[in-house]
């Protein structure tokens, strides 16, 4: 398992800022979703003005094609705190699905299409991955391993073990340490708050030194 520092997930972010599924690469890495769990995220289940979303469903490929169904375990159905870039992002996405040509937009439609108004397929979003971090030139990571690095992220940030495991949606919290604390639904969102600043400031901590190296020259 490999796992990006705070300063390479940055330059990635950086690098894919054009691309159509940034903002499903910013909630793998900053709140772990799997991407069967991203692939099946609707806008029904996102809640930009309480700045929060449900993991309800989940996109898996079956012999019968793609399938939304429920996921397997109590722990993986779950509410992530967002933090307001997250919202913003969402925010703009949702914006610019409305006004794609041709396309219906829905509440109960998928959040993450590529303009044909279908849910992008988990199997896509693995090889679209790969193909970004190798144009990026970062050491390989899979896209799983952004879903690692989200506990490292949250724990970085100073957030507590027991909201690493509500938010990443653990049965247990056995990766971490085996406590029973009482989490308060703001330390959710102290959480996304945190996480997101600690990136925010890499990125434009590489900006700043971007800009001045161009003006040096």
């Amino acid at each position: 398992m490999a796992v990006w520092t705070v300063e390479q997930l940055a330059a990635f972010l950086r690098f894919a800022r054009e691309d159509p599924l940034l903002v499903l690469w910013w909630l793998v890495a900053l709140r772990g979703l799997r991407r069967g769990k991203a692939a099946g995220l609707r806008w029904v289940d996102v809640d930009l003005e309480r700045r929060e979303l449900t993991i309800g469903h989940q996109l898996v490929h079956t012999d019968e094609g793609l399938i939304l169904c429920e996921p397997k375990s109590a722990a993986s159905r779950r509410t992530l705190a967002l933090d307001p870039e997250t919202v913003r992002l969402l925010r703009r996405r949702e914006r610019a699905q409305r006004r794609l040509p041709g396309e219906r937009w829905s509440p109960t439609g998928p959040v993450f299409t590529l303009g044909s108004g279908a849910p992008v397929q988990p199997s896509y979003l693995t090889h679209r991955f790969h193909e970004l971090v190798a144009a990026s030139g970062l050491p390989p990571v899979r896209l799983h391993d952004l879903r690692h690095g989200a506990a490292t992220l949250a724990l970085a940030s100073g957030t507590e073990l027991k909201v690493v495991q509500g938010t990443l949606g653990h049965a247990s919290i056995v990766l971490t340490a085996d406590t029973d604390v009482s989490v308060l639904p703001q330390l959710y969102h102290d959480s996304a708050k945190a996480t997101a600043r600690l990136v925010l400031r890499a990125v434009r901590a590489a900006n700043r030194k971007i800009g001045k190296e161009r003006a040096g020259t």
